[in-house]
């Protein structure tokens, strides 16, 4: 074996091992993204990452109201997005409903992805949605118009200090639609 050899078997071991580190190095890192990404959510508020069925048998609250004020944006979205009511009145524990009105004003169909958030921050954890638009991708036709509902409890754990609770969704386009997304005139009857 000659010394170019030796040298070329050096370098491959090196590159092998580079290649390895670099490896563990990226699982690792896809690893630990998923619970970073959930504790980033939970800490600013800004995607419900609570699963539907979370939801425990409260009583109702009846002597105490909470003021929830609707939200809704698009981002960059050609969409018309809106509650039907600004604000609600609601009672901890009770099963409550609002709805929101979307409209594609554009001649092509658009999909898009609604992202919850809430003020105060820490209210998400009291918000429990049993059904959500923003559940799924939306996929509009050109110049449908759609109504959304978001089934929810409020959580009768709630801090007493908290009077008000701003549920704010924000429409983003996402490209293409997925097996669970929502089409035509099949969530309107939802």
């Amino acid at each position: 074996m000659s010394t170019a050899d030796s040298a070329v078997r050096a370098d491959n071991r090196s590159l092998l091992v580079r290649l390895v580190v670099i490896a563990a190095a990226m699982f690792a890192f896809g690893y630990a993204l998923v619970p970073f990404y959930e504790q980033i959510c939970r800490v600013t508020g800004l995607r419900d990452i609570g699963r539907p069925d979370e939801v425990r048998n409260t009583q109702v609250d009846a002597t105490r109201n909470v003021r929830i004020e609707l939200d809704a944006n698009t981002r960059g979205l050609p969409w018309r997005f809106k509650p039907l009511a600004a604000s609600i009145d609601v009672h901890p524990g009770a099963l409550n409903q609002v709805e929101y009105e979307i409209v594609n004003e554009t001649g092509r169909a658009v999909t898009g992805q609604a992202i919850p958030s809430y003020l105060p921050r820490n209210a998400a954890e009291y918000f429990r949605k049993l059904d959500c638009f923003c559940f799924t991708k939306q996929t509009l036709q050109p110049g449908e118009r759609r109504r959304m509902p978001v089934v929810f409890v409020l959580d009768g754990e709630l801090p007493a200090d908290v009077h008000t609770i701003t549920l704010s969704y924000t429409f983003f386009e996402v490209e293409g639609g997925s097996a669970g997304e929502q089409k035509g005139s099949a969530a309107r009857g939802s």
